[in-house]
């Protein structure tokens, strides 16, 4: 029977598909643009991950990074490597100080020091196209130095002209235009220097406990056995406390970037997703509604519920298959679009291909919000009885559901959440967005049920205007719900963006403005440090100076379990990613606050013990009493967790994560890093101060670097924005879907009106204050869930202060209203043109 019904109904669709495509067309929008943006963001990602893995060696330098801090590979390190290895290149990095020759002028640089056999992979390309010898120095006894182009505006240097850093004298011979190995350093605080190991040796520079980095980049005979031989180095050198990187893993900084912009973007894709189901159901609902003769007529002579519901459903399915394909390809050659776009913004380009896994996951989001948002109009229409199909020319749909339907409509809603979650980087994220967007539709939904009962209980107004309008707003058929639901998400993630947004750039200004540090100093030597408080003390303008010693260090394991064996949440890995900086403390530091535990004595003297951030410890399940591994310049220690300390991050002052007691730090190798609030005028005459009498210490100019920042959160803004369009766009689509459904109506209402004596001008007058009221109400709630969105993201996720900005969300409220007016406003001006007499003499 059910075989019978169904070949029955295949044959009536394909004879209604006949007719075209009129009253699909948002339909097939909404559906198109939230399948191509999930599908394109898949898309890119894969193309970014494929190219990182094309470029794996190049972006790496080698099949093995090795990275030490503070102290060079031993000996017997590199004769281990040279027998068991093809090639090795080793590379030092630090943070120095380049100063023109004539003292005028300094910049912070990330310089680097190469050996004879670097790059074991790629080439360092240059402005020239030559070659940069590293070795030959010129005739003046100059090293020569390749460095990234700004630095030579920054420096107003030209090609050939003298600068120095340290001790060393370097010249200009060559500008960088692409560093193969670029994509391995997290954060740039400045322009690139490229010189020889012998020119960082003459620097004077490299003293024990100064901040810098040393790799070895290796070739290994069998990279397809890159894993065996990581673990060969880890039995051979147990403790040797480096930081091991190979192909998997060659740009994480890149690939974590890349996993997040994927998940925000595909959230992002989901909300045009759901907003398009939203027009989906209005866009099915007007159609079987312009279906109910064909219905009536069919129920008439026989016809099953179960035939009619077979029959719009193949015909919907049908239309969803071309709208989830044809967005499939146009997110599948999105990435070939994009590439322009990204070239040089990235240390890899894409690889432009085919990428089956997102565009198919596309197109089962896209079949599952067919099914679900089409469900209910489909039920409605096959559980009303012909009579009341034959009724219901100036009404809508209201047949009962049932409580199988209901269920239905349930399980398929849970599946497509379900897939969300399961399918995301952070299923927690997922997780809070599908549970924000089911509270989001129930919201919108029940506001729109709770108008349409006070606009139906309001007493009657005397003025007809207003009275029309309060009736358009309950009357059977109104699309009081379907605007309030698809406008109302739309301006949510509009309000939300608007706020985050508004409260990242008042988070810097907020810092820029004088709360943080004018300077970061780093590097100052022990025998130093004395000197460098009096200077400090004595410079004008300067209203406050902290300093404390600091060297780094790499957890190795956390209560026995070594760190590899450990998977930390998202927002806690950074500790366990690379190495730290640590320090040591005989009184409790300013700005930070015991929560449990006490301080230890300011004469202690027993076993290590460390005061750790209260937050870290929550997330990686750490207590009082806990011991930690630590590796300090190759050695393993034990400490015991004392104390937890509440730790402000936005301050910009000196925090640590690890504070240990007196006694084992103090004599290890070390240097002192500094913090001075300085006023503005007086900024460049410190720095000029500071360097000139302690060559070897670099400053770091945080207002610079929160510019950056500023610029940066810009840049992501105006991205965010662009993105979130797709989602706004879905949400003006489907309004502008739900208003022109009735447009059928309003004509019927618009002749009638008229007929009994109604001005154009008092139907448009209603028209008008019914859009406004709606897009009133719906701005009001769409403003207080973006807040709440935008309080839980910068409060839960960025762990950040919040503040309300009206001004935010009163340009919501001007939008909405503006958009619902506009497009209510062309729908009912069309109607009303339309003459009065065909439909008197068919009515």
């Amino acid at each position: 029977m059910f075989m019978k019904d169904l070949k029955q109904a295949l044959s009536i669709a394909k004879r209604e598909l006949r007719g075209g495509l009129a009253g699909f067309r948002i339909f097939l929008a909404c559906l198109t643009l939230g399948v191509a943006a999930i599908a394109g963001v898949g898309s890119i990602s894969g193309a970014i991950e494929d190219g990182l893995k094309r470029d794996a060696r190049k972006l790496l330098g080698g099949d093995v990074d090795l990275r030490l801090t503070h102290h060079e590979f031993s000996a017997d390190q590199e004769a281990w490597m040279e027998a068991n290895t093809l090639s090795q290149s080793q590379v030092a990095q630090m943070r120095a100080m380049a100063i023109r020759m004539d003292g005028e002028d300094r910049r912070l640089v990330e310089l680097k020091a190469v050996d004879d056999a670097y790059p074991l992979f790629g080439e360092l390309a240059t402005k020239s196209g030559t070659i940069f010898d590293h070795d030959l120095k010129d005739e003046q006894g100059r090293w020569p130095a390749a460095i990234g182009p700004s630095l030579l505006e920054r420096l107003s240097l030209s090609i050939g002209e003298g600068f120095r850093i340290g001790d060393a004298e370097l010249y200009v011979s060559h500008l960088i235009d692409n560093e193969p190995d670029r994509g391995t350093q997290a954060f740039n605080l400045g322009p690139r220097v490229i010189i020889a190991r012998g020119a960082l040796d003459e620097t004077g520079l490299v003293v024990p406990g100064s901040l810098i980095r040393y790799h070895m980049r290796l070739a290994i005979q069998n990279p397809e056995a890159v894993t065996g031989f990581v673990d060969q180095v880890k039995a051979e050198f147990p403790k040797a406390g480096w930081r091991i990187r190979d192909l998997e893993n060659a740009a994480p900084n890149i690939q974590r970037f890349v996993d997040r912009v994927r998940m925000f973007l595909t959230l992002v894709g989901l909300t045009a997703l759901l907003v398009g189901g939203v027009g989906i159901g209005n866009a099915v609902g007007a159609y079987l509604e312009s279906r109910t003769g064909v219905i009536a007529t069919l129920k008439c002579i026989g016809a099953s519920s179960r035939l009619i519901f077979l029959t719009y459903l193949s015909q919907l399915l049908a239309l969803g298959v071309i709208g989830t394909l044809l967005g499939a390809f146009i997110g599948s050659v999105t990435p070939m679009v994009v590439a322009p776009l990204l070239d040089g913004r990235l240390p890899v380009n894409l690889d432009i291909g085919f990428y089956p896994m997102p565009v198919l996951l596309a197109v089962l989001y896209g079949l599952l919000t067919v099914v679900l948002f089409s469900f209910l109009p489909l039920a409605r229409a096959k559980m009303v009885r012909a009579a009341d199909l034959f009724r219901s020319k100036m009404g809508a749909l209201d047949g009962k559901i049932g409580w199988r339907n209901s269920l239905v409509v349930f399980v398929l809603a849970l599946v497509l959440g379900a897939l969300a979650i399961m399918t995301a980087d952070q299923p927690k994220l997922a997780m809070v967005f599908v549970i924000g967007a089911i509270g989001a539709l129930l919201v919108f939904r029940v506001t729109a049920w709770i108008v349409m009962r006070l606009a139906k209980a309001m007493p009657r107004s005397r003025n007809m205007r207003f009275r029309l309008a309060m009736d358009n707003l309950h009357r059977p058929g109104s699309p009081t719900a379907s605007v309030v639901v698809s406008l109302g998400l739309g301006l949510t993630v509009m309000a939300s963006i608007a706020l985050i947004e508004g409260n990242l750039n008042n988070q810097v200004g907020k810092v820029l403005r004088g709360e943080a540090p004018g300077f970061y100093f780093i590097d100052i030597q022990p025998y130093q440090i004395d000197d460098f408080r009096d200077l400090m003390t004595d410079f004008p303008g300067v209203s406050k100076s902290e300093d404390t010693p600091m060297l780094r260090g790499r957890l190795t394991a956390l209560k026995g379990t070594p760190v590899e064996d450990i998977t930390p949440p998202p927002e806690a890995a950074w500790i366990l990613r690379g190495d730290r900086g640590l320090t040591w403390s005989r009184t409790p530091p300013e700005n930070g606050k015991i929560v449990k535990g006490s301080w230890w004595p300011e004469d202690y003297s027993g076993d290590p013990l460390v005061s750790f951030d209260a937050e870290a410890a929550g997330h990686l399940g750490l207590d009082i009493g806990d011991q930690l591994t630590v590796n300090i310049l190759g050695r393993e220690v034990d400490v015991t967790i004392g104390n937890l300390r509440e730790i402000d991050w936005t301050s910009m002052g000196i925090n640590f994560v690890m504070v240990f007691s007196p006694g084992m730090l103090e004599q290890a190798p070390q240097s002192y890093i500094s913090t001075a609030h300085i006023e503005e005028s007086q900024e460049n005459a410190l720095e000029r101060a500071i360097v000139d009498k302690f060559p070897n210490v670099s400053s770091i100019r945080v207002k610079e670097v929160l510019e950056s920042v500023a610029e940066i959160v810009a840049q992501l803004g105006v991205a965010v924005r662009v993105i979130a369009s797709i989602a706004i766009a879905a949400g003006v689509l489907v309004l502008a879907g739900a208003i022109a459904a009735g447009r059928q109506k309003r004509i019927y209402e618009s002749v009638l009106l008229k007929v009994i004596g109604a001005t154009r001008k008092d139907v448009m007058s209603a028209y008008i204050l019914e859009y406004v009221i709606m897009g009133t109400i719906t701005a009001i709630i769409a403003a207080g869930f973006g807040a709440l969105a935008s309080w839980a993201v910068i409060t839960g996720f960025m762990e950040a202060e919040w503040t309300f900005l009206p001004e935010a969300l009163i340009l919501v409220l001007v939008l909405s209203v503006l958009t619902t007016v506009m497009l209510g406003g062309i729908s009912a001006w069309s109607a009303l043109g339309t003459k009065a007499s065909p439909y008197l003499r068919n009515d």
